[in-house]
This record gives C-alpha cells, sequence and structure tokens, in this order.
C-alpha cells in the first residue's frame, strides 16, 4: 500500500521518535516498571505540552482534531520503546467514550482536563465470564432517588490504579448478554464503597480489579442515554484496537531489528548464525510478518473514519486477526532465535514478546476475530 505521510504528519512521527529515543532506552524502561506508578509523572506532562494528549479531540474542547492516521503514528513510535505512559486508557479509550457519547458539559469538563495533562481516566468493562464480549455485562446500576447504585466486579482495568476517574459499563436493564440495557458511568477512584485490588501486567503495566458495593452515584454520572451505550462502546473499542495493532507494528519492527543484530554477533561453528541460510528464511517470514500487519495498520486508519459501521467493523477485526497471528509469530521466532538469553528480564527482547502477547489478547485474541470477520461478511 502506498501511504505517503504530509509534512505535519511527519514532524509528529518525528517528535515521537526522538521521546521515544530520549526516554525510553531498555534500563530506563526497566526502572519506571519497578515504580509504584508503573510509568512517569514526567512524561505524562511533557506529552501534555507536546500536545499529544489533545491530537484525537476536536479543536472546539482546544484538542487538534487529529485522525485515526496521526493516532496511528503515534502508537507506531510508542510501540518500538514499548512506552508505558497511559496515552490508550486515558486518551483513546476513556477521552474517547467521553467525547463520543458525553454530555457538552462533561465533554466540557473532562476533555480539557485531559488534553492539559490533570486527568486520567480509564474504562472498567471486562467482567469474569465476559471473555471477549463487551455486552455480556452483569455488573447493575439500579435508580435510586435521582441518581444510581453501582453493584458488580470488573476485572483488568488497565491504569485503573492511576486513574482519577473510571467509566464503567453496568447494566440497567434487561439481561446479562442483552444488547440494550447497557448504560455508561463516571465513577471517581476514590468513590465510597468502591474497592480495588492493584497489580502490575506481564507487560510491565498497571491493572486492577475494582469491586463496586453499592456505589452511589447522581444523575450527572451517567455518560450518554441510558441503555444506549453498546453501539458508543463498539466504536471506541474498535479505535483502540486500530491504535494497538499500530503499537504491534512498531513493536514487531523493533524486536525483528533486535534479531537481526543479535543473529550478526551470536557465533556458532565459528561463523554469526545469521549466515545460516535456515536462519535467515526465518528472518524473512518475521519480516514479512511485519509488513503485512503495517500495511494492514494503515489500512484500518483510513477505515476508522468510515461511517458505514459494518465495513469498518470487518476492517477491525481482519488488521486484528493478521496483527495478532503475525505478533505471536514474531514474538515467538524472536526468542527461540535469541535461545536462553531471550527470557532473561535483562535483556530487551523478552519484554516486545510479552507486550506482543498481551496485544493479541487484549479486545478479542486472534481466533475470535477471525469468527467476528466471517460472521460480519456472511
Amino acid at each position: 500500500m502506498d501511504f505517503e505521510l504530509s509534512d505535519e504528519q511527519n514532524l509528529l512521527k518525528d517528535s515521537v521518535e526522538r521521546f521515544v529515543k530520549d526516554n525510553y532506552s531498555p534500563e530506563a524502561r526497566a526502572k519506571l516498571t519497578e515504580t509504584e506508578l508503573g510509568f512517569s509523572r514526567d512524561h505524562w506532562k511533557t506529552m501534555a505540552e507536546l500536545g499529544w494528549l489533545g491530537l484525537p479531540f476536536s479543536e472546539e474542547v482546544g484538542g487538534f482534531g487529529g485522525t485515526a492516521v496521526e493516532t496511528m503514528i503515534m502508537m507506531e513510535s510508542m510501540g518500538r520503546g514499548l512506552v508505558l505512559e497511559p496515552f490508550l486508557s486515558t486518551v483513546i479509550l476513556g477521552g474517547g467514550l467521553v467525547a463520543e457519547g458525553g454530555s457538552a458539559e462533561q465533554i466540557e469538563n473532562i476533555i480539557p482536563e485531559v488534553i492539559e495533562g490533570n486527568l486520567m481516566l480509564a474504562f472498567a468493562y471486562a467482567e469474569k465470564q465476559s471473555r471477549f464480549n463487551l455486552n455480556d455485562v452483569e455488573t447493575s446500576a439500579s435508580k435510586s432517588g435521582d441518581g444510581y447504585i453501582l453493584n458488580g466486579h470488573k476485572a483488568v482495568v488497565y491504569h485503573g490504579t492511576t486513574a482519577d476517574k473510571i467509566i464503567v459499563s453496568a447494566r440497567t436493564s434487561g439481561a446479562s448478554k442483552d444488547k440494550d440495557g447497557i448504560s455508561l458511568f463516571i465513577v471517581d477512584n476514590n468513590a465510597q464503597g468502591l474497592s480495588r485490588r492493584d497489580y502490575a501486567t506481564i507487560d510491565g503495566q498497571r491493572a486492577a480489579d475494582i469491586v463496586f458495593e453499592n456505589v452511589a452515584v447522581d444523575a450527572s454520572a451517567l455518560l450518554g442515554q441510558e441503555g444506549a451505550a453498546l453501539p458508543v462502546i463498539e466504536k471506541i473499542v474498535e479505535r483502540t484496537i486500530g491504535a494497538l495493532c499500530a503499537e504491534a507494528v512498531g513493536a514487531m519492527e523493533t524486536a525483528n531489528d533486535i534479531t537481526n543484530e543479535y543473529m550478526k554477533q551470536r557465533k556458532q561453528f565459528g561463523i554469526p548464525i545469521g549466515k545460516f541460510q535456515v536462519l535467515q528464511h526465518r528472518m524473512v517470514d518475521m519480516f514479512m510478518e511485519a509488513e503485512q500487519s503495517k500495511s494492514m495498520s494503515d489500512m484500518v486508519a483510513m477505515k476508522l473514519e468510515l461511517e458505514d459501521a459494518a465495513e469498518r467493523s470487518k476492517a477491525v477485526s481482519a488488521v486484528k486477526a493478521q496483527v495478532g497471528q503475525a505478533a505471536k509469530f514474531v514474538g515467538e521466532q524472536s526468542i527461540q532465535l535469541h535461545g536462553g538469553m531471550g527470557m532473561t528480564d535483562e535483556y530487551s527482547i523478552g519484554h516486545y514478546f510479552k507486550r506482543l502477547t498481551t496485544i493479541e489478547m487484549l479486545f478479542g485474541n486472534t481466533d475470535y476475530h477471525f469468527k467476528r470477520f466471517a460472521a460480519l461478511s456472511a
């Protein structure tokens, strides 16, 4: 695919790549993963000052009106350094839900604070029984006076530890798997009745399991129309999948570079192992998987702007299936070609493998999206 970037897009790409080069050496990243936050608030403030946190939001609320293409450019470069800051959770996912489904007052109160770097968000959607089904929601929100009472348990809320506000999907009517009856609520992370179990994830980031026990919120916490949140959730999750796939492309390209360099230096029988033809063929296969994923990621970045929801959903599942398959292949082959060294925490390739493995599972694994694409195509 011929995908030429504009001058402004090239400047954005160069800016993010400089940030990653200056701040995300393997050693610097390792130190951040060991901190309580798991990322740097100084980095987050720098992202705000550079305007990155306002990239996808409209100019009316202080953003830059960027498209999915600009998001792809950023995420691909961030993937090369395995950036830890909660850009995806706060800006793309949480901010996207507010911008897409919120009232004018909610947008005015929340989005400028996100853009300034003063407010972090997280999206609590997954439950122990839901797997990848966005409408399998058992967390309940029952009417109480002018507000609601939330009860339920949300699992693996990425950056739920550090978010100031949690956006929660909860059922206001219907059975647990009905598509209608799902609502979104904005809940303070320190709300009475909310409890968290925080932990580090395998990819070095942070997540939380969150329990809501009679958490009271007023009517202003309702995000969008009651009982009609699923289309908004699906649209923003598709944008998030597009961003994740771009991140995976950057991570795969770097994993290939690291592995290729290792094969030039590692010697067996007196010669670099990169001289062995069978390993050269393996590297070609890894390169081709990354290149195919890059083309698919570029394609979906443009299709995410389509009004045709069915066409957009098909494109998202197609790229997630391809990228998931490629991420698994490139990650596993990188580890195998490094041998035992690839399994150590001290060497960077293992961290790329862990992040690629996580991306393959987030918002639907490869098998799930193959089946979803087939169903949408039927």
